[in-house]
């Protein structure tokens, strides 16, 4: 794997040249939008700037997008502070007592119950499983209700806590992942984002065809991407990113 750094459109571009890849991929990475080419170790230069020069309106469409979205600031998981569920603020209080780990929501607050002395990590941890089994909870009936309408089906649907991506299909392997964050938008960003996934099994790449089907089964998808481009984000520090190479291609933010 070798570095370098190139001045296209106006922008420093990262190019990280690799031997086992067939393909250019751009990344553009939050929270900062810095932008990162993945290319064939062999590929001339000029070959790498005119892709990035092709692709420089959606870059810089993403990019500015990044650049204005509210993020909330790093979570401290004390009591005072404003967590979502489903598209809905709560406040969290904490409760120090006995032994026992659990979280419960009333209709207007989070009560996370923990041992004196927990750490933040570990509140932190118990807070992400926490919002995995909301997910699954929800998702399942979300993804058993579209797969019946779409009359398509995953082998598999998983949950992760990604940060920049609110899903990704593997078509070959017709495994879906959906991205925990998403326990934390209405649901309605759920079903777009698994609508939008299914797709990619009927109809690979962001053609027309994709577009009308995504349409067709979710016809106020607008409304939801609005949703998602618009609510707070998590908090993310510069280098945290999860994208593979495979991922990385710039359409698949658009």
């Amino acid at each position: 794997m070798r570095k370098e750094e190139m001045e296209i459109g106006g922008l420093t571009i990262e190019v990280i040249r690799k031997s086992n890849l067939k393909n250019l991929y751009i990344r553009v990475n939050p929270p900062e939008g810095d932008v990162t080419v993945s290319s064939p170790s062999e590929l001339k230069d000029e070959d790498i700037r005119l892709f990035v020069l092709k692709k420089l309106p959606e870059i810089t469409k993403v990019r500015d997008r990044m650049l204005t979205q509210e993020r909330q600031s790093k979570r401290e998981y004390v009591s005072g502070e404003s967590h979502y569920l489903w598209g809905k603020p709560y406040r969290l209080q904490v409760v120090y007592e006995g032994k026992q780990q659990k979280i419960v929501k009333t209709p207007t607050k989070i009560v996370m119950t923990v041992p004196e002395g927990t750490t933040t990590d570990a509140k932190e941890k118990i807070f992400i499983e926490w919002y995995r089994q909301e997910l699954k909870r929800v998702m399942d009936t979300v993804v058993a209700g579209c797969e019946k309408k779409m009359d398509v089906h995953a082998s598999e649907i998983r949950i992760k806590n990604m940060r920049t991506r609110w899903g990704t299909c593997n078509i070959d392997k017709r495994r879906i992942w959906i991205n925990l964050q998403l326990a934390k938008k209405p649901v309605e960003c759920l079903e777009y984002v698994v609508v939008h996934e299914l797709v990619h099994l009927l109809e690979k790449n962001h053609t027309h065809r994709f577009h009308a089907l995504v349409e067709q089964y979710y016809p106020t998808w607008r409304e939801a991407k609005k949703l998602l481009a618009t609510m707070p984000l998590d908090y993310m520090e510069k280098g945290d990113s999860d994208i593979d190479d495979e991922e990385a291609d710039i359409e698949r933010y658009l």
